[in-house]
């Protein structure tokens, strides 16, 4: 995390605005989600995409409660991704019409979607293949196939090089009497670069991907629809002009744009007018030093997976976290004039709010200074199989 760009997106976040009135009633750690914020975070992404709704296919394992999902829906948006089949299931509840679960699901996972597809016959449930062994799992069922292209990632996908083998799988997909319904292309690799160095990146990606395409066409293969773009490369994808006007209807993906965090408002360009939407309230518990405090946000609440430090103190850009242990998260502050007082509410903006989410059970729901409800963070963690 570049220190100094970070502190410049702390210091015009309004910590007036993320106030809760009455922080004693709180128990800490809490995730507070502010309703104002999301809407905003979900109009700025349509306007983005030029006023189309239809454009976005956002990833809900960042927003997680049902209650977000449904606001996604009340704004127009209707096709989403997710990994897991607790977010399948509580997406298509909230009133999705497309799901594409962005992920290799075999065994007892493909069955369960398998499942959740028939439970929702309305909704278009999808699935990645990358081989033909995948497409065995979906054998006489209703639920359609997107290949997994692999731009450089190497963590799903066929190499984006291998175009003849990517025609063959959709080939192997049709004759195998499922629905080819096109490409997902995940390139959340060009992530560490900066904006123009990532743009270059991406767009030589898509260039390759348009040759693919172009394969796709010379085999008699109708690609209907390619899916780009986590939140890294969300700038990218906007600005590459093949996107618009092809022969397939092209869909962006971002996910953490619901909420943000320090990472993605460190990529993604100020200008934009993203806002955090979603903070964890703490309370200094402990002031071991002179110029040092603890707050109960360690990595059981704040998810340390994106490095240390693993989150920043609104309204305190001078406040440094430092490496956190299971409950405990210890702040250096370079002046004592500062230092709060035990029994203090901090509100932490994480590094990684995907992963840190999915610490919570329940979620906080903030409008004006007041918790107006409380709401389950309805699709955390895990489904278990029992047939």
């Amino acid at each position: 995390m570049n220190s100094e760009i970070t502190d410049a997106i702390l210091s015009k976040i309004p910590l007036d605005a993320y106030l809760i009135k009455e922080t004693d009633r709180v128990m800490t750690p809490a995730l507070a989600l502010y309703p104002k914020f999301i809407d905003k975070n979900i109009q700025t992404t349509v306007e983005l995409l030029g006023g189309n709704p239809d454009r976005w296919r956002p990833h809900v394992k960042t927003s997680k409660l049902a209650f977000t999902m449904r606001r996604f829906v009340e704004h127009g948006i209707h096709n989403f991704k997710c990994s897991t089949s607790l977010e399948l299931s509580t997406v298509c509840e909230a009133g999705a019409s497309d799901v594409l679960v962005a992920y290799p699901m075999v065994g007892a996972n493909a069955r369960r979607v398998r499942e959740i597809s028939h439970q929702y016959p309305d909704v278009k449930v999808s699935s990645l293949v990358e081989t033909e062994e995948h497409i065995e799992a979906w054998r006489e069922s209703n639920v359609g196939l997107f290949i997994d292209v692999n731009p450089g990632m190497n963590r799903t996908g066929i190499d984006q090089n291998r175009a003849d083998e990517i025609v063959r799988l959709a080939r192997a997909i049709r004759d195998s009497g499922q629905d080819f319904r096109g490409i997902h292309y995940y390139d959340g690799h060009v992530s560490s670069f900066d904006i123009p160095e990532r743009e270059a990146n991406a767009h030589k990606g898509y260039d390759r991907l348009m040759q693919i395409i172009e394969s796709f066409d010379r085999a008699d293969i109708a690609v209907s629809e390619v899916v780009t773009a986590g939140t890294p490369a969300f700038p990218a994808t906007l600005t590459y002009p093949r996107f618009e006007g092809g022969n397939f209807v092209h869909r962006a993906s971002p996910g953490t744009v619901i909420y943000n965090d320090c990472s993605s408002l460190t990529q993604l360009p100020s200008e934009f007018g993203y806002v955090p939407a979603a903070l964890v309230v703490s309370t200094v518990v402990s002031r071991p030093a002179p110029n040092r405090l603890t707050c109960d946000a360690g990595h059981k609440t704040v998810s340390a997976d994106a490095g240390v430090p693993t989150c920043r103190i609104v309204g305190q850009p001078q406040f440094a976290p430092d490496k956190p242990s299971e409950e405990h998260l210890p702040i250096d502050l370079s002046s004592v004039d500062s230092m709060p007082s035990i029994g203090d509410a901090l509100y932490l903006l994480p590094k990684h709010i995907c992963p840190t989410v999915n610490n919570f059970d329940h979620a906080l729901i903030v409008e004006d200074g007041s918790i107006v409800s409380v709401e389950k963070v309805t699709a955390r963690g895990r489904e278990v199989c029992t047939q």
